[in-house]
């Protein structure tokens, strides 16, 4: 194999790799469970949806970011090694020195992915009671509509509204 040709298979391996690397946060949607949150009492509410707006949320993304890294170190060394065999004298300096360079770009490559991914969210404006509050989640605007919702709390201070909607189904 040329070097044009192992430099394109893994440029290409790298950004498939890396792009798989996006948090899509669906552990932290309204209607998502933890197990110690199963077959538990959980306060339960009905309330009045007023407005469904779109939201980012910031989600942590460091253990994908960690991911990367490690995945990026690997396939530049191995490319490397590869890389650094076929030029010049197939020597052993020249293996080693192709993975080491390797490893440090594609370590260098998997720190390109953010500690921090934007997804997409809710603001939910509800009335409980004589009250308005806002409650911001992860999720589509198309699982919401105004009109009656039931939220459950988990925690202290935590509201998780449940969907009253179904999003249209691709196809």
């Amino acid at each position: 194999m040329n070097f044009k040709k192992c430099a394109l298979s893994l440029a290409l391996i790298a950004s498939f790799t890396l792009a798989g690397c996006q948090s899509n946060a669906d552990e932290h949607a309204a209607d998502v469970y933890q197990t110690d949150q199963l077959n538990s009492k959980q306060e339960t509410k009905t309330v009045n949806i007023i407005s469904v707006l779109p939201a980012k949320v910031a989600v942590d993304n460091t253990q994908n970011k960690r991911a990367a890294q490690a995945t990026g170190a690997i396939l530049g060394a191995v490319a490397g090694g590869v890389i650094g065999h076929n030029v010049g004298s197939r020597s052993n300096t020249n293996t080693t020195v192709g993975a080491v360079a390797g490893g440090t770009a594609g370590a260098a490559a998997g720190s390109l992915v953010s500690d921090k991914t934007m997804v997409e969210g809710v603001s939910l404006t509800y009335k409980e009671g004589t009250k308005v509050y806002t409650s911001t989640q992860v999720g589509k605007a198309c699982q919401f509509s105004t009109g009656l919702a039931v939220v459950i709390t988990t925690t202290y201070n935590e509201t998780r509204i449940q969907p009253n909607a179904k999003c249209p189904e691709k196809g």
